[in-house]
């Protein structure tokens, strides 16, 4: 996968006020429900009024980098299984990741776990943050196609189905574990809901079981489909 560029710092300053800000609104969102105001959340970061809004054109726009540090954090890891020599096959590859990507590791990361849990709560009285969650895991969904192409050797329909059911088994995973009491790293956490929704939802889906060489996890062999060929449900060559 090719390298983006550093962030300069003026880049990476904003980035960090951003997320800070989606930190504490999201704390209070899970602390008071939907009636926070962008002031009040404004006057907890530490901020004005005015910088709140250079950053976010509403008060439920301002959880979407703590959501969406999760979710790159996520893909950045399928990508790094993807460069790597000894990488696995996508289905393994996915489900290794939702499990990383949802085992708190840390005191930090389980507190933005019980910040999800409480903004998720928080959604069906505010109709604009759940969209802004639905948004996330769109915009995850287009990262993650490219990375599962790394990953696998299936076709370009068959990537945009697996990247559809291993993004819908994250986000439902998040949100059953939400609605209920258990324990974030106990077998009912988010980490265990989306590695069984993953082997659920990708379990029909032909070529994630190839390793990206081009070698079947059973040690066959599997090479991708030139363009327009019936794997990838692109029509004939002839058709295009």
């Amino acid at each position: 996968m090719p390298t983006a560029p550093r962030p300069s710092l003026t880049e990476r300053r904003k980035a960090a006020t951003q997320l800070e800000i989606a930190r504490t609104a999201a704390a209070l969102f899970a602390e008071r429900g939907p009636g926070v105001t962008a002031d009040e959340i404004a006057r907890a970061s530490g901020v004005a009024l005015r910088t709140f809004y250079r950053y976010f054109r509403t008060k439920e726009d301002a959880v979407a980098p703590l959501l969406a540090v999760g979710v790159r954090q996520w893909i950045e890891d399928l990508a790094t299984a993807a460069a790597g020599p000894d990488a696995p096959p996508a289905r393994a590859a996915l489900e290794q990741a939702a499990r990383r990507a949802l085992s708190p590791a840390d005191e930090r990361a389980a507190e933005a776990l019980r910040w999800t849990r409480g903004l998720l709560r928080a959604m069906p009285g505010d109709p604009a943050l759940r969209a802004v969650w639905h948004r996330v895991h769109h915009d995850s969904e287009e990262a993650l196609r490219p990375v599962l192409a790394q990953l696998t050797r299936a076709g370009r329909l068959e990537v945009r189905w697996a990247a559809a059911a291993a993004n819908t088994a994250m986000r439902v995973a998040v949100e059953e574990w939400a609605a209920g009491d258990a324990r974030a790293d106990g077998p009912h956490g988010p980490a265990e809901l989306a590695a069984r929704g993953m082997r659920t939802l990708t379990a029909g889906l032909p070529g994630l079981d190839a390793r990206p060489g081009g070698e079947d996890a059973d040690g066959g062999s599997n090479r991708r489909g030139g363009e327009g060929s019936p794997g990838e449900g692109g029509g004939s060559a002839a058709g295009d």
